[in-house]
């Protein structure tokens, strides 16, 4: 599968900034033009994908509600 094929309109180029690894999920830290986006994925996609610091990736955002609460 390419890139291009994912159909997920919200993509942000950047590179791994942090990673947090539990026994099950993990927390990567990307660090993008826009700021940090964090996603929660399994330990073993990290291994698989071989993920580490300074790594670049795309991030794809794809949500199905967005809540905003008042500051």
């Amino acid at each position: 599968m390419t890139i291009q094929s994912i159909n997920v309109r919200n993509q942000f180029r950047g590179a791994i900034k942090e990673i947090i690894e539990g026994p099950v999920l993990s927390e990567v830290d990307v660090q993008t033009a826009s700021g940090i986006v964090t996603s929660v994925i399994t330990t073993r996609s990290v291994k698989e994908l071989q993920l580490k610091v300074g790594t670049e990736v795309v991030a794809f955002v794809k949500s199905t509600e967005v809540s905003i609460a008042t500051l």
